[in-house]
């Protein structure tokens, strides 16, 4: 299947199906955490789908790169935010690590996606091929280039 859009990303369509976990899981936080807990979690799952998709879309594959970087922090927010919500008893252990497994198999497609765009192979992933950085390369580069001599 050809990737037209970030809907047609595995890791998007994943990080959707956390995002409506989230907010089913969230309706039972006590009301008091309405303008707390609940609605940081809701606003990093929503985060995290968000930065994929605007990733995407992007023109340059170091701003793609960017985007999934600031998703998987917000998985790791979702995270934390799932730890505090069970340390308090809001959450019974079950659920949160069944959620917790659903996070985590997302991390580990990001951490993919993010090595597959690294490593200059868009296995699908992207919507055309990457593009170089226009700006010239740092005189770093280009000594790491050419084994440290300088032009």
């Amino acid at each position: 299947m050809a990737i037209t859009s970030f809907r047609d990303l595995r890791v998007w369509r994943v990080s959707m199906d956390l995002v409506a976990e989230v907010y089913k899981l969230t309706q039972v936080l006590p009301k008091e955490e309405v303008h707390g807990l609940t609605l940081q979690m809701r606003r990093a799952a929503v985060s995290i789908a968000s930065n994929i998709a605007e990733g995407h879309t992007r023109e340059h594959s170091k701003e793609y790169l960017q985007h999934l970087s600031v998703a998987q922090g917000s998985l790791a927010e979702l995270e934390t935010q799932l730890e505090i919500a069970a340390r308090l008893g809001y959450l019974p252990p079950e659920r949160m690590s069944e959620v917790l497994g659903h996070a985590g198999s997302l991390g580990r497609q990001l951490y993919a996606l993010r090595n597959a765009l690294v490593r200059g192979r868009d296995g699908g992933a992207a919507p055309r091929p990457l593009t170089p950085d226009p700006r010239p390369p740092s005189e770093a580069e280009v000594r790491g280039r050419d084994g440290g001599a300088a032009p």
